[in-house]
């Protein structure tokens, strides 16, 4: 029989709008589920639970009186560690901030709750989101739950880790190289990536910036779709946040994929690749080809991105932590220490070289979306690693350059900044989950939604379908 916490959202908000599911039975499945699961994973860090209960009886109670409800009336939602919630511990994953409590949500949460959606929970990140693998010295480290040896990814694993596991029907995330979608990968779940200004934001350390996006989290792109829409809002505090019906992603437009040109790159021309992920994904191009209209294997001009999304991150780096350095010690999060020694070493010259072979990708890959209407390739490099590894220091014998060098095929695409969405296709041959890149012009996100979902679709019943950990039955 299916438990509440098992339903999608999508189907949990239509039963409990059609009064045949309450908002507190949803709320009181989820936390049994995370109550069950969590202290094998780690991923939920700070519970909500009597607030959430409370904001569920209210629910209950709005549709027995008939009011009109909103998009995810009566939805648990997770919260990523680095958002601001009102009333719930928020500490950024550090030790300098254990005992904070905001009094206000942050645009995004706030947004969400408005939207009817409920807070059960803070999921866990690496300190001040910086890394891909989700440890930090307070909560300790979030685990995959395919295999409880290796990592989630991050920074956004305690969110992917949770959906996942069934605790919670949605979650929040945020990337800056990767954050959203690694995890997503790792971990068999949904994530979104929009182009700049689709999710209005006050989180962003620098105004006018392809970097720090927040996402929606989830388990299929329905869901993520009514997540989207109800988070899609604009922040009058956010120069890149731009006019627009947030409901249109409520229902991204039907896409025939037999009408698009396609173009698959297994390394974006760039990126250093493992083995087991190079045969991964040829076996899916191999499935997934003939589905398109044309289908080809291009790599986008990507040289110098790996460089120029190291140096502007730097910069990104300058501007979020320069101001509370003086609080940092040896505790603090290794790759914040070693990325701002690099970043103070960083001259005018090399950063404006950055800046202006970043806008140079930007057309270039406009230009290529002139030929190909999607681009798809993995989403990670390599498979998910040990967990006691801060990142992987090598591939294939190759040795990374730096704690992000591994990431390069979603940090180049936050170079870039157009939309993406990782969608889960099957499993490795060690079982672990496998994650596909889908990439559209800047401002199509309506297209990739809307693609990412027809491939979903397609991959329904076949060996490519979503992948769902033991841990997510809970306790039979």
């Amino acid at each position: 029989m299916t438990r509440p916490c098992d339903l999608s959202a999508t189907e949990a908000r239509r039963l409990i709008g059609n009064k045949q599911l309450s908002s507190a039975e949803l709320v009181e499945s989820c936390i049994a589920q995370i109550e069950y699961a969590d202290p094998f994973v780690n991923a939920v860090n700070t519970p909500a639970f009597d607030r959430a209960r409370a904001e569920a009886k209210a629910a209950d109670a709005a549709v027995v009186r008939g009011d009109d409800l909103p998009l995810l009336h009566g939805l648990p939602f997770g919260v990523k560690e680095l958002n601001d919630t009102a009333g719930i511990r928020t500490t950024y994953g550090s030790l300098l901030f254990k005992d904070h409590v905001p009094e206000k949500d942050d645009h995004v949460v706030g947004s969400l709750r408005a939207a009817g959606g409920i807070v059960i929970g803070k999921t866990n990140s690496p300190e001040f989101g910086a890394g891909a693998n989700t440890t930090n010295k307070l909560f300790g480290t979030t685990l995959n739950p395919f295999d409880l040896e290796r990592t989630c990814g991050g920074s956004s694993g305690g969110s992917a880790v949770a959906l996942a596991t069934n605790m919670m029907p949605l979650a929040t995330g945020s990337d800056t190289g990767g954050s959203l979608r690694i995890p997503a990968s790792f971990c068999g779940v949904t994530a979104f990536r929009g182009s700049p200004g689709v999710m209005g934001s006050a989180k962003r350390a620098i105004a006018y910036t392809t970097y720090q996006a927040q996402g929606p989290m989830a388990r299929d792109m329905d869901d993520l779709a009514l997540m989207l829409a109800a988070m899609a809002t604009r922040c009058s505090a956010d120069p890149l946040a731009f006019p627009r019906d947030s409901r249109e992603f409520r229902s991204p437009p039907a896409c025939d994929l037999s009408k698009l040109k396609v173009a698959f790159s297994a390394d974006l021309g760039i990126a250093p690749l493992s083995r087991p992920i190079r045969a991964g994904f040829e076996a899916r191009v191999k499935h997934l080809a003939s589905f398109f209209k044309d289908s080809a294997h291009a790599d986008p001009d990507f040289r110098n991105a790996v460089e120029i999304f190291w140096t502007i991150r730097g910069v990104d780096f300058i501007a979020r932590h320069e101001d509370r350095m003086h609080m940092y010690n040896d505790d603090v999060n290794p790759n914040v220490l070693t990325n701002l020694e690099a970043a103070f070493k960083m001259t005018a010259r090399e950063i404006g070289a950055a800046y202006r072979e970043q806008y140079r990708l930007i057309r270039d890959l406009d230009a290529f979306f002139d030929e190909h209407d999607l681009l798809i390739c993995p989403t990670v490099t390599i498979p998910p690693y040990p967990a006691k590894d801060l990142f992987p220091r090598e591939i294939d014998g190759i040795a990374m350059e730096n704690y992000v060098h591994w990431a390069a095929l979603t940090s180049t695409l936050t170079v870039t900044g157009n939309p993406v969405a990782s969608l889960p296709c099957g499993v490795d041959d060690l079982g672990l989950p496998f994650g596909i890149q889908i990439v559209g012009r800047m401002h199509s996100d309506l297209t990739v939604m809307a693609a990412a979902k027809a491939i979903e679709t397609l991959l329904v019943g076949t060996e490519f379908a979503r992948p769902v950990p033991k841990l997510a039955l809970g306790a039979h």
